[in-house]
């Protein structure tokens, strides 16, 4: 008898008891950003793992480890308790590979989180501008004009442009999540969108851990922006990447 592959599986290392936990998405995107940012997060606030999603919709392969062992490509989900807020952050090694899985991926997810009581998502991306940029801003979405408004305090600027959209999960996550009766809000840091960018998601660390009330050491990221502000410099002497002007990137994610 021939025996089907699950498109998704979930195995969980514990299932942690939350409190009304903020769902934080990071997963590879444009510069890198949200990857980047929930990965740095994770480390300096000590989130604990507590599950990790298999799908066939990622890329078919295994990482192979420096001692030589291998292992699967795959999302993970951790969390953290506070004394007044509860967090679970989604990282992983790629999105889905396809629009279908790109949802199935997202449906099970919000099963997850939803189960775990989450009423409140931030997705966390790169918004591509196409060109390098020093200082960059923090762009946002966000499901209800309520939010808006509350992260404009913030600094978080939105940018009402005809035709604009935000690909994959984190776009997902907030349409999906809404359905759901979820509210969500998207974080993007400007980036030239060539290359990986610490910078970027430094930003977006940063405004997140204000609005969320939260002490987050950027020190790791801002070493990180450095040197590759020196490879950057290295690749614009080599003339391989147009400092301005460059077509303007519309992917966000």
């Amino acid at each position: 008898m021939e025996k089907r592959i699950k498109e998704m599986m979930t195995r969980f290392i514990e299932k942690p008891r939350l409190k009304n936990p903020i769902l934080i998405e990071g997963l590879p995107g444009v510069g890198n950003v949200g990857k980047l940012a929930a990965e740095h997060l994770i480390d300096e606030i000590g989130a604990k793992k507590f599950a990790e999603i298999y799908s066939t919709d990622f890329p078919p392969q295994v990482f192979v480890n420096p001692d030589g062992t291998t292992k699967m490509v795959k999302n993970e989900l951790y969390y953290w308790k506070d004394k007044d807020k509860d967090l679970i952050i989604l990282t992983g090694d790629y999105q889905g590979i396809s629009p279908k899985g790109q949802y199935h991926l997202v449906d099970d997810i919000l099963d997850i989180v939803e189960e775990l009581g989450t009423k409140m998502i931030f997705t966390l991306g790169g918004y591509g501008i196409g060109e390098e940029i020093e200082n960059p801003r923090v762009t946002g979405a966000a499901t209800d004009v309520k939010l808006v408004k509350e992260m404009r305090k913030y600094g978080v600027i939105f940018k009402n442009e005809p035709g604009g959209g935000i690909v994959g999960a984190s776009g997902l996550l907030l349409g999906m999540g809404k359905l759901r009766g979820m509210r969500g809000v998207c974080l993007m840091g400007e980036t030239s969108g060539y290359i990986v960018d610490p910078n970027s998601a430094r930003a977006v660390i940063k405004t997140l851990a204000e609005i969320l009330k939260i002490k987050v050491d950027l020190s790791k990221l801002e070493t990180k922006a450095k040197e590759i502000d020196q490879i950057a410099k290295r690749i614009r002497e080599m003339e391989t990447i147009p400092k301005k002007g460059g077509e303007e990137l519309r992917y966000i994610g």
